[in-house]
């Protein structure tokens, strides 16, 4: 299986405007001898990817369907709108969809928002990606709405972007075949999650079990260390004022053996005069 024991690579698809770079870092940092593969695909195509199981774990935009993919929310982007640098908007630092009102905004089909109705005037016809869309805007044909990592994506020189208020945000969140939740998948999900190294979860059973036989050999070393050679019989304390020890010296400088508490002196009663 994918990502299991039978495999020793991890593949991990991503959407476009996400960098899966930090995380990757971290994965080849703690897991050396297992080779992470990213694998690129489409926001529509992602989910498709998992379940043939092309790739073991993604990031993907919700929403996503929980019939048979588990997905952990990471963050919400900021959604902006990508304009031309000498038009009006680029003037300000945010905008309202109502801003955009009399603005001809390209509705691409690979769109990652989800509107309940989009702003400004439609165009003619749906561009077929993002890509297509912002080179419609640099042509001055309209506007797009897109979140902040794709208008990055698709950064031009020509081109900028603002804040949009009131837009639909997008989130990323890490899913994965619930059926196909394997070792390296937990390792990944204790990566994305920020738990330690350290940590029981997001660990193979490897690395754990080698780490909790050499911790109860340390513990048995350590008790081993305290207990003192007996000579095999149990060892008894003694009571106090008989035979050897630290109560018997104790009571021999009180001046007597089995004396009261604390060695009080016995000697001849004093008269009273």
């Amino acid at each position: 299986m994918t990502g299991s024991e039978a495999s020793p690579s991890f593949r991990l698809a991503y959407v476009p405007g996400v960098t899966p770079s930090k995380w990757v870092r971290i994965w080849n940092e703690r897991l050396p001898g297992v080779p992470l593969a990213l694998v690129p695909v489409s926001a529509d195509e992602v989910c498709d990817v998992l379940r043939r199981g092309d790739a073991d774990a993604g990031f993907v935009r919700l929403p996503v369907d929980a019939a048979d993919l588990s997905a952990i929310p990471l963050y919400t982007e900021t959604t902006v709108v990508v304009v031309p640098k000498d038009h009006i908007v680029a003037a300000v630092e945010q905008v309202s969809g109502e801003d955009l009102a009399d603005e001809i905004v390209l509705h691409p089909l690979d769109d990652p928002l989800e509107w309940e109705r989009l702003p400004g005037r439609p165009a003619l016809e749906r561009p077929a990606g993002t890509a297509d869309a912002v080179d419609l805007v640099a042509a001055g044909i309209g506007v797009v709405i897109v979140p902040q990592s794709i208008a990055r994506l698709h950064h031009r020189k020509d081109l900028t972007f603002r804040t949009v208020t009131d837009a639909p945000e997008s989130r990323v969140a890490l899913a994965w075949p619930e059926e196909r939740t394997t070792d390296r998948v937990e390792d990944f999900i204790g990566i994305v999650r920020g738990r330690t190294v350290n940590s029981t979860r997001g660990r193979s059973q490897t690395q754990q079990s080698a780490e909790e036989k050499d911790r109860g050999a340390a513990k048995s070393g350590k008790s081993a260390a305290r207990k003192p050679d007996t000579g095999g019989g149990a060892r008894r304390k003694p009571a106090p004022g008989k035979g050897g020890g630290r109560a018997t010296a104790k009571n021999s400088r009180g001046g007597g053996t089995g004396g009261p508490k604390g060695g009080a002196k016995r000697g001849k009663p004093r008269r009273s005069s």
